[in-house]
């Protein structure tokens, strides 16, 4: 039975990493005492903090800095990589456009995705093909995003090789047919801090982003050091803050995640509100399944004795779509 938690636990990741890709990995004592605190982690909140992750921080601030420039350039130059449907709805909105449950989000973001070739998944995936549209300026900034998309992705995937083991299966359960060719999406998300009147705060935006669940396995987030403006509800309802972490990943896991776990580990609700002066950036890579997968409980031990499978087959890039085309609000 799930409890009600009052933090987000950190948990240091490196001896799972070090073990990742070894056969005998679900034998080595560190990686299983990894692997217990991301199952408690997955079970009672639904998020954690990864620290020992190897990816270098000075990455994580320099890939927040190019996203700050490109954020602080004029609005003219920010539409040159304007979302569109015909861009497989790939590229820049401004304040607002998001709309989460039918209220716009008081933020502006960059939307990437797996680049999706004319015919790749079929009928299925024709609302998502195209490619990336990535700004010329700040420079190198496509060089940048594309190598930490890669690291990422390493981690993400060895991050749920862990979590297998935590749900009573394989290291492997989670690649061939069911994420071996895993789909991603990138937000680089931008929160405007509250302004000055008579010198006074005025909170002109009450919701960065409004309360949702991500849609895949596990997300990565790369937060801004020095402002706190991330909530997670707990079992009470209560929202509680997951303040930064100086060179850590705030990870969570989805509603894909939720699904193959039988309901074990749930989707937590989670939102945004920057009360701070300071602009806030984030960039949050999320790590998702095969696009066609058809997504349905693990057979382990852990997963059968949650009772019978409470969910329907959910076909992943049909999940994703029914969301991206009900997000924005596009001229």
């Amino acid at each position: 039975m799930a409890t009600n938690f009052s933090s987000i636990p950190v948990i240091d990741i490196s001896p799972l990493l070090a073990k990742a890709d070894d056969p005998k990995m679900a034998e080595d004592p560190g990686v299983l005492e990894v692997v217990r605190q991301l199952d408690k982690a997955c079970t009672e909140a639904g998020f954690f903090y990864v620290k020992g992750h190897g990816v270098p921080e000075t990455l994580l601030k320099e890939v927040r800095d190019v996203t700050r420039g490109f954020f602080e350039l004029p609005y003219e130059e920010k539409t040159k990589i304007q979302m569109t449907p015909a861009a497989g709805y790939r590229g820049y909105q401004r304040i607002g456009q998001n709309v989460t449950k039918g209220a716009p989000d008081i933020h502006e973001a960059i939307d990437c995705y797996r680049e999706v070739t004319k015919g790749m998944y079929g009928d299925l995936g024709k609302t998502m093909e195209g490619s990336n549209q990535w700004p010329q300026y700040p420079q190198p900034f496509k060089v940048l995003m594309e190598e930490y998309i890669r690291l990422c992705t390493d981690l993400a995937r060895k991050i749920m090789r862990g979590i297998a083991l935590g749900l009573g299966g394989s290291p492997d359960e989670f690649e061939g047919q069911r994420a071996g060719d895993p789909f991603w999406v990138m937000r680089l998300i931008g929160y405007p801090g509250v302004s000055s009147v008579n010198g006074t705060h005025v909170l002109k935006n009450d919701i960065g982003c409004g309360a949702h669940t991500d849609y895949g396995l596990l997300t990565l987030l790369n937060q801004d050091d020095d402002i706190n403006a991330l909530q997670v509800r707990n079992l009470s309802g209560e929202w509680i803050s997951a303040p930064p972490v100086p060179g850590s990943f705030v990870c969570n896991i989805g509603d894909m995640l939720k699904i193959y776990s039988n309901g074990l580990y749930e989707s937590t609700l989670h939102r945004v509100i920057n009360d701070n002066s300071k602009y806030r950036v984030s960039v949050a890579y999320f790590y998702e399944t095969n696009f066609d997968t058809a997504v349905e409980p693990l057979d382990t031990h852990k997963t059968r004795a949650n009772g019978n499978r409470k969910f329907e087959r959910p076909v992943y890039g049909e999940h994703l779509i029914g969301k991206v085309v009900t997000n924005f609000v596009l001229e």
